[in-house]
């Protein structure tokens, strides 16, 4: 009778989250009534394909971890201690995992607990085919390399760039042996388990990760870990009574100039759109929306375009405080919709960009957002190339 194989999940809450303030480290600041960590522990220990999860602490936070987990289930293990690094915590955890003789290990960010059942899954089984898997997001940001003195000096080609996310899965033999020769030839600086894997030369591959599964940092992401975990998670919010649908429009005229902003991707153009900011008419159209849900007035209410600050402004800005006065208010984004009007550019090409930028700003997946565009088949200002309009809508459920 073949052996059942073992899946575990490794959880690395050993930091000091100095970023995030406060009189403890992050991963046990109260959240929605309990710890961050207990959050994602629970995400791992109510997953059907994961048979143990064990989490490696810092070596005086025994007090803290045994408050915030009590017995934690039968799939929690003891915890194990960990380093002077996240890369030797991973190791001390590796190590003390061995003994079960996992198949697999999923290896997680104590601070992101809004990681998906389906992420998880997703990761399992990526390891079929590879060594390892990683969740990552595709990058929809221009990326510069800059000189020491701060001058640019390299564009990086972004269709190649990904942004490296949680969990990350292995064949457990092949990592543990990979974190055992980094160790021994006295390597500690690598910043997440995939990039040992590659030094090892072991194949690692990506899985789509989502936005929704972001990291807490900041005091900012605390408060807003908050919001979302106290009326569900941003990408599965729960089914309350008060659904509030929102809409925005905007229009700005084309002028003379090189490129376009439109919904957070910088496109290449033969024009450029005139405004304070930089005028991108999608994320603008959105933000109106998005207040409207809330009836907080509109954009130009709290963004005046009379007010130096915002004069060059990248909108995405805008779009998160909307997005922000909508959780205060209790509120889950449940999807967002985008309306282009243009001649010009083609605006399928980065489609995928601009859905994936708009759903990092707002916390949410990516299969929540909708981005589209048509033309106005040469009518009126739109039709002439005077100037690009977006329509867009939102929806929301409070609680």
């Amino acid at each position: 009778m073949p052996q059942h194989s073992v899946t575990a999940a490794l959880i690395v809450a050993a930091g000091r989250g100095v970023r995030a303030g406060g009189p403890v480290p992050k991963q046990y600041a109260m959240v929605a009534g309990r710890p961050v960590l207990a959050h994602t522990v629970a995400a791992f220990t109510a997953h059907p394909e994961i048979d143990c999860v064990l989490c490696v602490v810092g070596p005086d936070d025994g007090p803290a971890y045994s408050a915030a987990m009590g017995d934690g289930g039968p799939k929690l293990l003891p915890p194990a201690t960990g380093g002077a690094s996240r890369q030797a915590s991973v190791l001390q955890g590796l190590r003390a995992l061995a003994a079960l003789k996992p198949d697999v290990v999923l290896i997680h960010d104590a601070v992101r607990p809004f990681v998906t059942p389906e992420l998880i899954s997703a990761c399992i089984a990526a390891t079929s085919g590879a060594a390892g898997a990683v969740a990552a997001m595709p990058m929809a940001d221009t990326v510069k390399v800059a000189d020491a003195a701060g001058r640019v000096v390299e564009t990086l080609d972004r269709s190649r760039l990904w942004r490296a996310q949680t969990p990350q899965a292995f064949r457990f033999a092949a990592i543990l042996a990979a974190h055992e020769a980094a160790a021994a030839e006295g390597v500690s600086s690598l910043t997440d388990d995939a990039a040992v894997a590659e030094r090892a030369g072991l194949d690692v591959t990506l899985v789509t990760g989502h936005a929704g599964n972001w990291k807490i940092t900041t005091p900012e992401d605390l408060a807003m870990a908050e919001t979302a975990l106290a009326g569900g998670a941003p990408s599965t919010p729960p089914p309350l009574a008060d659904l509030r649908v929102g809409q925005g429009y905007d229009i700005h005229r084309l002028v003379p100039g090189d490129h376009v902003w439109l919904c957070g991707v910088r496109i290449p153009h033969t024009a450029t759109l005139e405004g304070h900011s930089d005028a991108d008419v999608g994320l603008h159209a959105l933000t109106d929306a998005l207040l409207a849900t809330i009836a907080d007035a509109d954009i130009g209410e709290h963004f005046r375009n009379t007010d130096p600050r915002w004069r060059g402004a990248a909108s995405h800005v805008f779009l998160a405080d909307a997005a922000r006065r909508v959780r205060a208010k209790g509120g889950s984004i449940l999807n967002v919709d985008v309306t282009l009007l243009s001649e010009a550019p083609k605006i399928s090409p980065h489609r995928d960009a601009m859905r994936a930028r708009i759903a990092e700003v707002l916390g949410i997946a990516t299969e929540r957002v909708s981005v589209k565009a048509t033309t106005n088949e040469g009518l009126g200002s739109i039709g002439r190339r005077e100037g690009i309009a977006a329509l867009a809508s939102a929806t929301v459920i409070l609680r």
